[in-house]
């Protein structure tokens, strides 16, 4: 069976005179009680070949890691609920624009670098700069989201922290599956690589792969995607 691109995406990238294929795969409704390779092995072992690069939503390494919890369960602090009216709301995802992903920010990243960020935020803001804060607070803040009409149920009524140890986890992936694997934070507006299973894979180049979000996780339900060469 011919791989076949999500729809409005593109199967093909070319980077630097090379074509590389983005094959999308689709998977069942990941909940906490899977096991990610078994998950990862059980969609991908028809279709991988040898030299492929396995990629990874980060979501789906949060929801198996339990890092991801209703909303019904999240009581938000005053603390989260103070510092949420900062935050910048994004067209592209909540993130910490909710005083639940914001309550995880408080658990996960903590108050000290919070305030640090807000700090970083409230000086660079009269001159236009945005996204201060989240790069104060770091990647672990970034990947913090929230529920969203558009994410698969259900997890439209979920708010998740970012995964735990991604690199370790894409080593341990590697290990057991026998391909590079990349974990990754992907959407329309930007790409962040998480966890790479190998050092020497080119940050810059991973995220060139993926900079017109192939991945879909609604309708779509394709968290994890093969890259080869065309």
């Amino acid at each position: 069976m011919e791989p076949q691109a999500n729809e409005g995406k593109k199967l093909a990238i070319e980077i630097d005179g090379v074509s590389y294929l983005r094959i999308p795969v689709k998977t069942h409704v990941v909940m906490r009680e899977d096991d990610l390779f078994e998950v990862l092995d059980k969609y991908t072992k028809d279709v991988r070949q040898p030299g492929d690069i396995i990629f990874v939503s980060e979501k789906v390494v949060a929801i198996t890691q339990g890092r991801a919890f209703p909303i019904s369960e999240i009581k938000p602090g005053w603390f989260a609920r103070f510092l949420v009216k900062f935050v910048y709301k994004s067209p592209y995802g909540i993130g910490l624009g909710s005083p639940y992903t914001m309550q995880l920010a408080v658990e996960d990243v903590g108050v000290p670098r919070l305030l640090l960020g807000c700090a970083a935020a409230l000086v660079t803001k009269p001159f236009g700069i945005r996204g201060v804060f989240y790069k104060v607070c770091g990647p672990r803040a970034y990947a913090i989201d929230g529920p969203c009409d558009c994410t698969i149920p259900p997890y439209n009524r979920y708010a998740k922290m970012a995964p735990k140890n991604p690199d370790k986890v894409a080593r341990k992936l590697k290990e057991k599956l026998g391909n590079e694997v990349i974990v990754l934070d992907a959407n329309d507006l930007n790409v962040d690589i998480l966890g790479k299973s190998s050092k020497d894979l080119d940050v810059k180049f991973l995220k060139a792969l993926f900079k017109d979000n192939p991945l879909g996780q609604n309708s779509q339900q394709t968290p994890v995607a093969i890259v080869r060469k065309a």
